[in-house]
């Protein structure tokens, strides 16, 4: 049996000759970076167990989510990740080269078949040249830095076929938010998928990037396209060397395969608050908006300028509009300038900042504040991701039309006068904000109560939520069950109260996949669960439920007993013993956890 472009990959840099689905082997990883979020983890996971680097050639930092180290805690965290560097000889891409997934194409570092590891969660955006890209939090890089390798899982394969020819203005992004409208965030979920037809292999290495960079947002593992010659001569020449890809067998076997009709695909959007809600744009229009950005590792290319820049020629931002414009690296900046793009955005009334990730993660610019309606380029929208306003998700020339309007409108609507805002509308929209945020509770990033101390390694899947309840799909039906085989504990939901926090050994939620294992304690209350490590299915089933998990390295310090009160903060890693008066510091929520747990979940 043949295999597909992913298991191939997987399997070139493993041990074995061939991979299937399911099987769990480690691989080599070519390209291993952290970035200016998660690094310094990386580096405290190095000091903590006296690690040493496997391979400072293949080892990198990128600072690229606050470039203008705006923010006091980016640029500690990014000098504690050059001296470092400086110590081992590894190498920076420092504030002035971008974000960091586009610079490995740009300077030959990713090209087909490549295996890479960073803590960017669109690392898959590699799948745009057939490079395998993956983003994983602070542990995993450690150790893909230390050991050059780390395990995988080899996911599933899916194949959409493209059918029939692209409408006249559908743009890349159009492209991938009528597959998240099709598809949603989670019928892909898990699974690595192939993309093939004719209007695929028109795309281009830009529009390659756009699709593949939102694989994130819908739950795929990666999007790969098949590089074509015109992507295998752009990467041969930046690697100084002659590339080859890696393509599926004739035989190969995909889990399901989808026929796709790209000439019925519209210009879309997606309505605040989930990148997968996405609307025909017509369904948005005329929503006034007070500020629009272009940019993110989603639409910052030199081909996304060149749109914004041929609607914003001649024409100025809409009064009362600020639109903000963040190219995705130095070199893309560079280009803009040389082609007079730059120019067009100031006289358009334009902000520009230096290459980087711009509004994620709380970046250098393109937040929002209550109340302030925002159309993006972004690839996500989540409460809290860019700001404390609505996002709206479009394409470059989506968001230049509308910043020029004053409201949302595609190219072809723009009107002769920009709609504004009167004092009235502005004064409502000013109360509305302050009443909304005033009933909108953020969700508290620490978790107090009595401490269930249960000292016990190996709790498995079955201890916690019995296989003999699996039908049941109500979540408030689980808590009842929660540990009543686990010996000793049979009792635990009758005495369990809400705010409780678990505390455990070794490998808490070792065993099978069942959801219903983290669940039931989010059914119950329970504040948080607190263990030395986790099942890794486990882990990231409770990331992606938004509920509580914290590492610790050890509890010496903490002197504690059953029923003690403790206070865990997630975004620091201390875990204070109220009752005791002691402190123990675990590891704090990743970018990724904090991100999801904000949200409420991964959907």
């Amino acid at each position: 049996m043949g295999q597909t472009i992913i298991e191939k990959i997987i399997a070139n840099h493993s041990k074995y000759d061939t991979v299937k689905p399911g099987d769990i082997v480690d691989i080599e990883i070519d390209v291993r970076a952290a970035r200016d979020f998660g690094g310094p983890n990386v580096v405290k996971h190095f000091r903590d167990y006296d690690l040493t680097v496997d391979d400072v050639s293949k080892t990198f930092f990128t600072f690229d989510t606050n470039p203008t180290g705006s923010d006091q805690k980016y640029a500690v965290n990014q000098h504690i990740c050059r001296q470092f560097a400086r110590e081992h000889g590894i190498k920076v891409f420092d504030i002035n080269h971008g974000i960091g997934t586009h610079t490995f194409i740009e300077e030959g570092l990713a090209y087909p078949g490549v295996t890479a590891l960073t803590t960017d969660s669109h690392a898959n955006i590699l799948g745009a040249v057939g490079a395998f890209g993956q983003g994983m939090g602070d542990k995993d890089m450690a150790a893909a830095f230390s050991k050059g390798s780390i395990w995988f899982k080899v996911p599933k394969s899916v194949k959409i076929n493209f059918k029939g020819k692209r409408p006249e203005g559908i743009t890349a992004k159009d492209i991938v938010l009528n597959l998240l409208n099709r598809f949603g965030a989670n019928e892909l979920l898990g699974y690595s998928v192939e993309l093939y037809g004719e209007e695929t292999e028109k795309m281009t290495l830009d529009e390659r990037i756009t699709v593949a960079s939102m694989g994130t947002e819908m739950g795929t593992v990666i999007i790969m396209f098949p590089p074509d010659k015109k992507i295998l001569d752009y990467c041969s020449v930046r690697a100084g060397k002659p590339v080859e890809g890696v393509y599926a067998d004739d035989d190969a076997e995909y889990e399901h395969v989808y026929d796709i009709d790209i000439s019925k695909f519209k210009p879309m959007m997606s309505l605040p608050g989930k990148p997968h809600d996405t609307v025909n744009i017509v369904e948005a229009e005329k929503v006034k908006i007070d500020s629009a950005f272009i940019g993110s590792c989603t639409n910052g290319r030199i081909e996304d300028m060149r749109e914004a820049a041929k609607i914003l020629k001649g024409r100025k931002v809409a009064p009362g509009v600020v639109l903000k414009i963040v190219p995705s690296t130095d070199a893309v900046w560079q280009q803009s300038l040389d082609e007079g793009i730059i120019k067009i955005f100031k006289d358009a009334g334009a902000l520009v900042s230096n290459a980087g990730c711009a509004g994620c993660a709380a970046g250098q610019v393109g937040q929002n504040g209550p109340g302030e309606i925002t159309v993006s380029t972004g690839n996500r929208n989540f409460p809290g991701k860019q700001g404390k306003g609505s996002v709206y998700l479009a394409s470059p020339s989506t968001v230049a039309a509308s910043a020029v309007a004053g409201y949302i409108t595609t190219v072809d609507k723009i009107p002769e006068k920009p709609e504004v805002f009167t004092p009235e509308e502005k004064q409502k929209k000013i109360e509305k904000a302050v009443k909304s945020e005033k009933k909108t509770e953020e969700k508290p990033m620490f978790a107090e109560g009595r401490v269930w101390y249960i000292p016990v390694d190996d709790i498995d899947t079955d201890m916690i939520f019995h296989n003999r309840y699996l039908a049941i799909t109500d979540i408030d039906e689980m808590g009842q069950y929660t540990f009543d085989n686990l010996k000793g504990y049979e009792d635990f939901a009758k005495k369990a109260k809400p705010g409780d926090i678990v505390l455990v050994h070794k490998n808490f939620g070792a065993g099978s996949s069942r959801q219903q294992a983290v669940d039931c304690f989010k059914s119950l209350g329970i504040g948080a669960v607190i263990a030395e490590s986790y099942g890794a299915i486990y882990e990231r089933n409770a990331v992606n439920a938004a509920f509580p998990i914290i590492t610790y390295k050890s509890l010496e310090g903490l002197d504690l007993e059953d029923g003690d009160i403790l206070r865990a903060d997630f975004m620091t890693g201390e875990i204070k013993n109220i009752t005791k008066g002691t402190v123990i510091y675990a590891e704090p929520f990743s970018e990724v956890q904090a991100e999801i747990y904000r949200n409420g979940g991964l959907f």
